[in-house]
């Protein structure tokens, strides 16, 4: 099956990696995340990560220590960072 832009519906996208901005789970501040996987629409212009992306970034930052973040991370760095937890338990939507 074909991907589509989620905005316009178009099969003119492209796959990236961009920075994002992310605030922490506990609210005391944002980082922002360099190469993050992401899709771009030629038709719409819109940028956006998929639904998978950005539950595994919500889900790395909840289960890690985010005092040990800078300002900046690497994509690929905050998904490399031990985990306190092995998976998250809060969450029910599975």
């Amino acid at each position: 099956m074909e991907e589509r832009c989620e905005w316009c519906e178009s099969n003119q996208i492209q796959l990236e990696h961009d920075v994002v901005y992310w605030e922490l789970p506990d609210g005391t501040k944002a980082i922002e995340i360099e190469n993050t996987p992401s899709i771009k629409c030629s038709a719409c212009q819109m940028k956006y990560q998929k639904e998978s992306i950005i539950k595994e970034i919500e889900d790395q930052l909840f289960l890690i220590d985010t005092k040990q973040l800078g300002k900046k991370v690497d994509f690929e760095e905050l998904m490399k960072i031990p985990r306190l937890l092995k998976r998250n338990y809060f969450d029910f939507s599975k």
